[in-house]
């Protein structure tokens, strides 16, 4: 199976970049005990905005978009910088910031399972590899900061939304949509699924323990 990359405009990709950066830039402000300098808190904000893009790239074998044009890096570390000058601000607008997490999510997830699938890959890698480019950014920052991958653990359904977005498109594509018209389905599903989550606290269910307490030397369930 093979479909041209979506492309979209380089002001909507940077838009995409910018958000992720804002996104991790908020988060890593919040940790007031790890005494973050403005460097620190740019080199986290720009690892959470490239990092889905670069590792799809990197699998890809491609040299990463976001170091083939100079806008990059400075959208990257100025929105890194305001989202940890203006966190409060922006702690305050959380709910517009939930949008266009979400829209980002989407986005990268379109670019990189579109993408995957024009090189060539199955539907399933290309899958993976959507979802990789969606979430990358934020296992990088997670790591940046020596904390658990917040996706491994209970959340709003933020993975969850990448894989059935990337999946969607790879479906489309194979019944003969249209790219773009598949690339959109993907975007607003991921999104929808994504604010859901948010909005009504949806998650995957706990992991509970399957082992047997034992009670006065007996096993019980």
């Amino acid at each position: 199976m093979h479909a041209e990359p979506f492309t979209i405009p380089i002001w909507t990709d940077l838009l995409a970049v910018g958000v992720g950066s804002l996104q991790g830039a908020l988060f890593a402000a919040g940790f007031r005990d790890r005494r973050l300098d403005l460097l620190g808190v740019a080199i986290i904000g720009v690892a959470a905005g490239f990092g889905g893009g670069i590792l799809r790239d990197v699998l890809l074998a491609q040299t990463p978009a976001a170091l083939q044009s100079n806008g990059y890096l400075p959208v990257a570390t100025a929105a890194a910088l305001i989202g940890m000058l203006l966190e409060r601000l922006f702690r305050r607008v959380r709910h517009v910031i939930t949008v266009l997490d979400a829209l980002t999510l989407g986005l990268f997830g379109a670019i990189g399972t579109t993408k995957a699938l024009a090189v060539g890959l199955p539907p399933v890698p290309a899958v993976f590899l959507g979802a990789l480019s969606a979430v990358g950014g934020s296992v990088l920052r997670d790591l940046l900061l020596n904390l658990p991958i917040a996706l491994m653990h209970v959340g709003s359904l933020y993975a969850v939304a990448a894989v059935l977005g990337s999946a969607t498109l790879v479906l489309l594509v194979a019944a003969g949509v249209p790219i773009t018209a598949a690339a959109i389905s993907c975007v607003v599903l991921t999104v929808v699924i994504r604010v859901l989550a948010v909005v009504f606290r949806w998650s995957l269910p706990e992991q509970r323990s399957l082992g047997w307490r034992r009670r006065g030397g007996t096993a019980r369930g």
